[in-house]
């Protein structure tokens, strides 16, 4: 799992901004499309999912082995294969096949227990019913690798601060390959009085397995910019894992440049998740 990176930026808009189209020029990941002889089965797993959680009723169910860490692998990869069958689909003006594999993947998203999970979790939240709120919670951590966490985080150190979202990119990832793709959109803020400088990147990538990478380097897409006071740095880079959910974390190395031999200091990098599904809050970026 190695970051890259790219300069041009992906539409990941930060609060209050604008993007543009992600382009990564340093890495060519070729389109792979599922053969369509398996999208009968792969339509009969999810209707399973579907008939299995079904009462009709917006409430807790208990969670079973369907509902554990190693299925919930298992049907993201399903659903990231619904999804790209559905594209094929289009693409070859099978028009009645794309609704067909459209309507099972709003049943999916309808019943899968992460998503379920995130819903009640919301409503009991908003209702102040703490104690269903928390178990739910509980559920979710059981289920779901990193289905508590968001997919951008906002972290200050010594008032710099780094605010990041992430997006899955479905047309760079090959889940029958076990390669799904992540960009991310990082905004760094020097909202301290003195101007810094960005020397150094550290990265840890874990992906749904636990599998944990430390990738290090030089500055950011090629660059170890200045930020003077009130000013901000954007780019946007990229993370392919072999899971279709994970986190990120990490840290940038910086310096203060108003005065000679400083010591340097870390600026740290809030968790964040790669997620498929999206963010907690159910919302697809």
């Amino acid at each position: 799992m190695q970051s890259l990176s790219s300069k041009a930026l992906v539409n990941l808009p930060m609060p209050g901004h604008g993007g543009s189209d992600f382009c990564d020029t340093e890495t060519r990941v070729r389109r792979h499309w599922v053969n369509c002889r398996n999208l009968k089965r792969t339509n009969r797993i999810v209707g399973c999912i579907a008939d299995r959680n079904e009462n009709g009723r917006g409430e807790s169910r208990s969670t079973s082995q369907s509902a554990s860490p190693s299925s919930f692998l298992s049907r993201s990869h399903t659903y990231a294969l619904l999804k790209q069958q559905m594209e094929l689909a289009a693409k070859s003006e099978d028009y009645k096949e794309a609704a067909r594999i459209r309507d099972s993947i709003k049943s999916f998203e309808e019943e899968e227990p992460v998503l379920r999970l995130r819903r009640l979790m919301k409503e009991a939240i908003a209702d102040e019913r703490f104690v269903d709120a928390a178990k739910y919670r509980d559920e979710l951590r059981e289920i779901g690798p990193h289905g508590l966490l968001k997919c951008s985080s906002n972290a200050t150190t010594l008032g710099i601060r780094v605010q990041v979202k992430s997006v899955y990119i479905e047309g760079r990832s090959q889940p029958s390959k076990g390669l799904y793709f992540f960009a991310y959109r990082i905004r760094i803020t020097n909202n301290s009085d003195r101007p810094v400088q960005l020397l150094r990147r550290h990265w840890i990538i874990t992906d749904a397995n636990g599998k944990t990478e430390h990738v290090w380097g030089m500055g950011v897409v090629g660059e170890q910019p200045v930020m003077l006071p009130r000013a901000s740095f954007e780019y946007t880079s990229a993370c392919p894992i072999s899971t279709p959910n994970g986190r990120m974390e990490g840290d940038f190395e910086m310096i203060h440049v108003d005065r000679i031999g400083l010591p340097s200091f870390n600026v740290a990098i809030a968790p964040f998740s790669l997620s498929l599904l999206g963010d907690d809050d159910g919302h697809y970026i």
